[in-house]
């Protein structure tokens, strides 16, 4: 029992993300004020791995031991599924078998701008039509290029580059991970949130 209470009072979260999006995402959403709201220990300063490409075994090194020089003792990366087949595929290539440190690999599928279009919410004011809902955001091979046609074919306008529409949806219209992660076909926000918390 002493030993489990041990282990739960030095957990401290480091996060790795794939890209300039999903590292705002984290920093800039709710997330971190949700994490604080459940005791959770965490390392600020989000990494930014600049591409799937730098999510390599021999890469991992640097980044983790810069987390952990913060104190991280959990990792977790967060990344697109992109092309690959399925998701063990892409934790595969991500991690090699020899390394040890303590890891989740979160894979957003397909992308993380399907987080975008899975939080109805925020889409709805995004977009300014009160009906909004998109059933099957995971199942967009090019989420950013959809809700630029949404935009553009609902408002008359585009969205700007990809970091600007995430920007202008979280600053602006309140988009979060909990209201990607629920709803009901965005499983692979459900899962970062249960990575995260432990629930």
């Amino acid at each position: 029992w002493r030993n489990t209470m041990v282990a739960k009072s030095i957990l401290k979260l480091g996060f790795i993300a794939e890209g300039e999006t999903e590292k705002i995402i984290l920093e800039k959403t709710n997330f971190f004020k949700l994490l604080k709201s459940k005791k959770i220990e965490f390392v600020s300063d989000v990494i930014d791995a600049g591409g799937c490409c730098n999510l390599l075994p021999h890469n991992l090194e640097a980044f983790v031991l810069a987390l952990q020089k913060k104190g991280a003792t959990k990792i977790i990366i967060l990344t697109d599924l992109d092309t690959d087949k399925c998701i063990t595929l892409t934790k595969e290539r991500i991690i090699a078998e020899q390394q040890n440190f303590n890891h989740v690999i979160s894979v957003s599928v397909k992308e993380i701008e399907s987080w975008l279009l899975a939080d109805t919410e925020a889409m709805r004011s995004y977009m300014c039509d009160a009906d909004f809902y998109y059933e099957t955001p995971e199942l967009v091979d090019d989420p950013y290029e959809e809700i630029k046609r949404l935009k553009i074919s609902g408002c008359g306008r585009g969205t700007g580059t990809k970091l600007a529409m995430a920007n202008q949806l979280i600053e602006n219209h309140g988009f979060s991970i909990e209201n990607a992660a629920s709803h009901t076909n965005c499983n692979s926000a459900k899962y970062f949130l249960k990575c995260v918390l432990g629930n």
